[in-house]
């Protein structure tokens, strides 16, 4: 996708990290943007910001679990600009309510509210905005936001709905060049990022509310203070918008994990046992300087 002005970006998960950076370098390449998530005020917050500076942008509540929020989702979007041509399905979470747990131990409320955002939300995505898309005809480009847990073994629930979101995108890019479509397709699949997804569980939905106990406040703590270290969200935004421009379909803004990626994928070819994250070699990276 190479023209960007007048053009109309959908943003999920876009009140806060990565989906707000993402709405705002696409409001500054002067396009119309839609920013949606579950949070109204913070949501409210990150429409009136923009608009201060004179940005053509909207705000619309959205439940990415349910098929009916995305798909109001569209038609507010459509209603309002017209033509919709870059949708990015960001909105995500991570459940720490029952992160220790082995994962044949996660409640089915822990799979239904981590899958249903995260691997489900994209798949609403797609299937609200995608025909639309495809009807009007014009350059198009579609990001999922996936994860390095995607790429990696383990995550529990978050690594699984991250590989799902990974395996959709590539299955999505086929189905696209059979249609001989004009639209892209890219799997963000990033590091560290100074975000508050740890914080996710202020979004669960009360009907699937964690059974298990919670994880220790110590290792939030530490949990949160890694994700401070990693890189900021507008460096991610740069980076997509840059990938889109180019038609780059795998999106990796952080070299320093590009070493255990290809380790997993050796340890597939020698058909050995999954391999597993160095941790003492990531802190002496970071001690280094390097973001994750």
């Amino acid at each position: 996708m190479k023209q960007f002005e007048g053009k109309t970006a959908v943003v999920t998960g876009a009140a806060s990290g990565i989906g707000r950076a993402l709405a705002e370098r696409f409001a500054q390449a002067r396009m119309n943007v839609v920013l949606a998530d579950i949070e109204k005020d913070a949501l409210d917050r990150a429409v009136a910001e923009l608009e201060q500076r004179q940005h053509r942008v909207m705000g619309v509540v959205a439940n990415t679990m349910v098929r009916e929020s995305v798909e109001a989702l569209a038609k507010r979007a459509i209603d309002e600009f017209g033509k919709v041509h870059i949708v990015c399905n960001n909105a995500g979470v991570a459940s720490t309510g029952e992160a220790l747990k082995p994962v044949w131990e996660v409640s089915d409320r822990d799979w239904q509210w981590v899958m249903g955002v995260n691997f489900w939300g994209v798949l609403y995505g797609l299937q609200a905005f995608v025909p639309h898309m495809l009807a009007h005809g014009e350059e198009g480009h579609i990001v999922n936001t996936a994860s390095l847990a995607a790429l990696m073994p383990g995550g529990g629930t978050y690594g699984v709905s991250k590989h799902g979101v990974l395996a959709l995108t590539e299955t999505l890019l086929r189905d696209l060049r059979a249609r001989g479509a004009k639209i892209g397709a890219s799997v963000l699949c990033p590091g560290f990022v100074n975000t508050q997804i740890i914080d996710a569980e202020r979004n669960r939905p009360k009907e699937l509310a964690a059974a298990g106990s919670a994880i220790a406040p110590a290792m939030l703590d530490i949990g949160r203070a890694m994700l401070a270290q990693g890189k900021a969200p507008s460096e991610i935004a740069d980076v997509v918008f840059n990938s889109i421009h180019e038609d780059r379909f795998y999106v990796l803004p952080h070299p320093a994990w590009d070493n255990t990626v290809r380790a997993r994928v050796d340890a597939v070819l020698a058909r050995g046992a999954p391999m597993t994250v160095d941790l003492e070699d990531m802190a002496r990276r970071r001690a280094a300087g390097e973001k994750f």
